[in-house]
């Protein structure tokens, strides 16, 4: 019997952990989707139970400590297991097609813990009452998220997720080799995704001592995560990426 007869997806075993994995990320994927909408409204103060704004009061020092501790867990989360080392140890105890989505489904978690325990500053830094900038800037904050979806979807946006490597799970072949792709605004801006988040972020009309630390501490991440990224990709595509960082 040879290997592919072995692990074929005719076998009704082979079919159900396909089955399982699939569901897996399935659950994984709409928890990513739930949270990344309340993402929006969170940060942008709209149609959610508890905002950026919203939530006990407590004494500034506790907020600024509690705050750093949620930012601090999931920036923690989010890059340990983002890193091939850690991949490469987790996937003695996970199958590989559900890496992905584990990793999806825990950083959701995570996020949901800091939307829950996050604490408001309610100083203000600036709130701008002309009507007509207040909507340009919020409209502003939209189009940020509006880069972000869009460059999931460029980008294989069922891949983020891990429903692809599930659908996709190579049977008795070897795994293709990753391809380094500029699609549409990666041709002008190395990461669109980061650059979308930035500008949702930054991009409000009233900013709060909250908002203001939410945002300087998000954005710190993102360009740590930058330079992580890019080394792996780096090291992954060679001379072609390093290429592509001289000219883009």
């Amino acid at each position: 019997m040879t290997e592919i007869q072995v692990i074929s997806p005719a076998i009704p075993g082979n079919r159900l952990l396909r089955s399982t994995a699939f569901l897996f990320s399935g659950v994984a994927y709409l928890t990513f989707l739930f949270t990344i909408l309340y993402a929006i409204g969170f940060v942008s103060g709209l149609a959610v139970p508890k905002t950026i704004d919203t939530g006990s009061n407590s004494g500034i020092f506790e907020a600024i400590l509690v705050n750093l501790a949620v930012m601090a867990l999931f920036a923690v989360q989010h890059s340990v297991m983002a890193r091939n080392r850690f991949k490469h140890w987790w996937t003695q105890f996970i199958p590989m097609s559900v890496e992905r989505g584990t990793y999806v489904l825990c950083s959701s978690l995570t996020l949901m813990v800091l939307f829950w325990q996050w604490r408001p500053m309610p100083a203000l830094i600036w709130n701008i009452q002309e009507p007509e900038m207040a909507v340009v800037i919020a409209t502003l904050s939209l189009v940020g998220w509006v880069i972000v979806f869009t460059s999931t979807f460029l980008n294989n946006h069922f891949e983020l997720p891990g429903l692809h490597q599930v659908v996709n799970k190579p049977t008795g072949r070897e795994k293709p080799a990753p391809v380094f792709r500029t699609p549409l605004f990666n041709r002008f801006v190395r990461h669109p995704i980061h650059l979308g988040f930035i500008i949702a972020f930054w991009a409000t009309p009233m900013m709060s001592a909250g908002h203001l630390l939410f945002a300087a501490l998000a954005t710190a991440y993102i360009l740590v995560g930058i330079m992580l990224e890019e080394r792996d990709l780096a090291r992954m595509s060679g001379d072609e990426f390093r290429r592509y960082l001289e000219r883009v």
